[in-house]
């Protein structure tokens, strides 16, 4: 599992997993946009059950430009998630740099109605140096 995603974070039971990738066939580096695919576990290890309601992403590229992302749920969808079950998905991040970083918070609601920050981890998002002859 640590070598599927290389960032995790824990709040109060629940693990927040990532893992990203660069997409060149995505990208144009010619044209200022580079592309990123990431992959999201959620996973319960919590000892009640948790629904997801929202997200917060605060998404930094090179020159420092910070991009502040809100919405309801994940891709469309706001998981319960019981003890011992965990949730994944895969979405993505475009960028007008070869480097950034993400990270934020999922806000989910415990049984008795009380919310939780969930912490998502910082991950980089970096291109590989072009090689020579493609500059």
């Amino acid at each position: 599992m640590k070598e599927l995603f290389q960032h995790a974070a824990i709040t109060e039971g629940i693990t927040v997993r990532v893992a990203v990738n660069f997409l060149p066939e995505q990208s144009h580096p010619e044209a200022g946009k580079w592309f990123w695919v990431y992959h999201v576990r959620i996973e319960n290890g919590s000892h009640e059950a948790m629904q997801l309601q929202t997200r917060h992403w605060r998404i930094t590229d090179a020159r420092g430009m910070v991009n502040h992302v809100d919405g309801e749920g994940v891709v469309g969808e706001q998981p319960l998630l019981l003890p011992g079950q965990s949730h994944d998905y895969v979405s993505g991040c475009p960028l007008a740099t070869p480097h950034g970083s993400m990270e934020g918070f999922y806000t989910f609601y415990r049984e008795d109605g009380s919310p939780l920050e969930v912490r998502i981890p910082f991950f980089p998002l970096a291109a590989p140096a072009p090689a020579e002859g493609e500059r």
